[in-house]
Parts: C-alpha cells; structure tokens; sequence
C-alpha cells in the first residue's frame, strides 16, 4: 500500500511541476513590460530576471515546452505502468470484468491523470497567473533562468529549428504591436470599474488621446463673439468693455478688425494703474501671436508652451482672423466644460414656460438640434454656416432687422435682437400658442 501511496504521489507531484511550468508561462507573456521595467529600475532583481525572460521569448517558451514535454511523459509512462498494474490487480476478481481488468485499469488511470493534468497541472495554475501576471512572473523567473541555463543546449537547437521553419515558410515574428488608443481607453474603463480610477480621470484621459483629432478651431471662440478694443479708444470706454465682458485679454485693431495690431490684458492695465499711471493701448498691448485655425490642438499645447502666451488669434487660409482661443479652451477639451457663473445664468438655449424658446443666435446648430428636438435644421451637408444666426440669415435671404419673422415646423422665428450685422437673439414660439 505504501508502495501505491509514493507511486501516486510521484504523479501529483510530476503535475503540480506541470503547473508551474504553465504558471510560468501565462505570467510572463501576460505581464506588463512597463510595470516590470519600472520595478526593475527600482532595483528589484527579480523584475528585472522576468523582464530579460519577457524579452527573449524563444527561450523561455522553448525551456517551458521542455519541460511540459517531459513531464508529461514521465507522469504517463509512470502512472500508465505502475498504477494501471496495481489497479488492475482487484478487477481481476471481478468475473463480469476480469477478462478486461487490464484495459480498463489503464483507461481509468489515463483519464485519471488527465482530468488532474488540465485542473491543476494547466487550468488553476493559468487563472492564478492570469489574476497577478506581475508577482507570479517575479517569483518564477529566476528558477526559469536557472532551468534555461541547464537546458541550453536543447533551448538553442529548438530555437535555432523554430527560426529556420519560419525563414523557410516566409514567416516574420511580429514586435509587439504598440498600444492604441482604444486600447488605452479600454484599460481606463476597466479601472474605473475595478475602483482604481476616479470618473474624471477616465474622461481626462480618454479626452487628452481625442486632442489629436481636434483642431484650433474647434476650440475657438468665433469672430463675432470677440471684444474688440480699438488702439485710439478712450479709457473709459475699454474699461467699460473689460467689465461687462468678463474676459481677461482683448484684441487689439488698428483702422479695421482685419489689422489686429496686439492683445490687451487686464493684468496689464491693473498693473499700470497700481504704478499711478494712465492706461494707454499702445504702451500695454503685446505683440499678437498669430495662429493656423487648421492646428492641431495638441500643437496649439506645445506653441503656448513656448511662446509664454496664454491666448492666440486665429487665422485662416487668407490671413484673416476667424477667431480666439486660449489655454483656458484647451484645458477645458482635456477636463471638461467650466462655465463661468455668467455662462450659468445666462443659457445658450432657454425654454420659458409657455413652451417658447430664448436663443442665443450664436449657438452652434449640432448644440441647437440637441436642445430644441421637435425643430430640424437642414441637413449638414447642405449648410454653409454654423450657427442659428446662419441659418436665420439663410431662410430670410438677407441681413435682417430686428422684428423680422418667418414660420416653420410648427414655430414663429422671430430676431429680437440684432448686434451691428449680426443677429444675437432669436425667439422661437409655437404656432399653436399664437
């Protein structure tokens, strides 16, 4: 009995080096080449061992599949042989199975080793990896390194037969493939799933990889939305402007808007009232920095950074200046809108209590149809413009005069409010309400 006892533990220990050598395996290919880089320069010897292993795949995998190989034959030629005889030895007595008690003995022997060959020699071995692919990569890679030293020679034959096969199939090994972005977004999510990242974290990350898709002009504050100040305006009348506006820096134009001349700041004019002295455009203003509305924005990131501007002015094709944008724009394409109290109590799109619709005429018409859902704009690609204002414009055919009103899908449009040119405020009411 003590005889089957060290035979049938031989075989579960031959299974459980089985498993460490799938462990092994899972780990390493699993772990993260980053996480043990990191650690290895922290000095930690034994990331560093699974980092060399991680890194030289054909003889790890090959020292792996050596010792896989091998175990798996001694554990059936050993529990085949041994076992098989001994269990056979009570079949025999057995009449209705006794001329069978061999076959059978060594099929219940066979099915035996392997049940526990895949549960403890592969499944719960590679889930166990799978769940710390770091820690169990540091804790097996030495004795890796040591068993691939010992088989060297073999290691070297199998690699150098893995290489030749695929030079003689036209197969290339592929590096690893470079994480994408979606990969990285993927990874956020299941953190902030798992409680390791916070929601704002996952959204600044996912909208730092979106920068590469956004241009200056995206983030820009149009044209006609810009406070202008004129180089020759009187003192009173630019701090009038800086008050109700709420902006911190203000182009600057000579004869027409198209000459920008320089950009004003508040900083600028509250410094040189403290000194006692007046205010004077000319001797405030900085030069302008002038911008592509086709940069990208991760670029518009890297020129503030080394211009030390914090606000740009942007051009188009035909050096004219379509717009405004600052680093205040970026940081809220990376962490999200932060409306300013005014912005809060003032809606782009407010809907009052009989049903009618305030709008700000300079609303952009993806905002519009997102807001006010029972009224459609003509499809985008059939609009040259961007706003309500253009759409209004569009449908009347001509710049119109506050008052001014047509029907449709079931509303009266009516300009309440023009600023110059440009139309500022629309009211939108229900026809039925009429």
């Amino acid at each position: 009995m003590s005889s089957i006892a060290f035979e049938i533990a031989v075989v579960l220990v031959l299974i459980m080096v089985n498993g460490v050598f799938a462990m092994a395996e899972i780990a390493l290919v699993s772990a993260r080449r980053a996480r043990l880089r990191h650690l290895a320069e922290a000095g930690d010897s034994k990331a560093a061992a699974a980092l060399e292993l991680a890194e030289s795949p054909n003889r790890f995998l090959a020292t792996v599949q050596i010792g896989i190989t091998l175990v798996g034959i001694v554990a059936g030629a050993f529990g085949g042989a041994r076992l098989a005889g001994h269990l056979a030895e009570p079949l025999k007595h057995l009449p209705w199975i006794a001329p069978w008690a061999d076959k059978i003995a060594f099929a219940l022997v066979v099915v035996a080793i392997t049940y526990l060959s895949l549960i403890v020699g592969e499944l719960i071995p590679k889930r166990l990896a799978m769940a710390n692919a770091e820690g169990y990569a540091r804790l097996l890679a030495k004795p890796m390194q040591f068993l691939s030293r010992l088989a060297k020679p073999a290691v070297a034959f199998l690699g150098f037969s893995t290489e030749g096969l695929m030079k003689l199939l036209d197969l290339k090994a592929q590096e690893g493939a470079a994480v994408s972005d979606e990969e990285v977004k993927a990874l956020m999510q299941e953190g902030l799933r798992a409680g390791t990242f916070v929601a704002m974290e996952s959204t600044m990350v996912e909208n730092i990889l979106d920068l590469d898709v956004l241009v200056a002009q995206d983030l820009m504050t149009p044209k006609a939305k810009i406070i202008w100040i004129q180089e020759r305006e009187p003192h009173d009348m630019i701090w009038h402007k800086i008050v109700v506006s709420g902006h911190s820096n203000f182009p600057v134009y000579g004869e027409t808007r198209d000459h920008v001349v320089g950009v004003l700041s508040v900083k600028s004019i509250y410094a040189n009232l403290a000194a006692g002295a007046p205010a004077k455009v000319k001797d405030l203003m900085i030069a302008p920095l002038l911008v592509p509305a086709s940069t990208p924005a991760s670029q518009l990131l890297d020129v503030f950074k080394t211009s030390g501007m914090h606000v740009a002015l942007l051009v188009d094709e035909f050096g004219q200046v379509v717009g405004l944008v600052t680093v205040h724009d970026l940081l809220e394409a990376i962490v999200g809108d932060m409306p300013s109290m005014e912005d809060r109590l003032k809606p782009s799109a407010m809907q009052r209590m009989d049903g009618s619709w305030l709008i700000d005429a300079s609303l952009h018409c993806a905002d519009f149809e997102e807001r006010v859902e029972d009224y459609r704009l003509p499809s985008a690609d059939g609009r040259d413009y961007q706003t309500i204002a253009g759409y209004v414009m569009q449908r009347l055919g001509h710049v119109p005069k506050e008052g001014e009103a047509f029907e449709e899908q079931g509303y009266r449009v009516e300009v309440i409010d023009m600023d110059g040119h440009r139309v500022d405020k629309i009211l939108m009411i229900p026809l039925r309400n009429l």
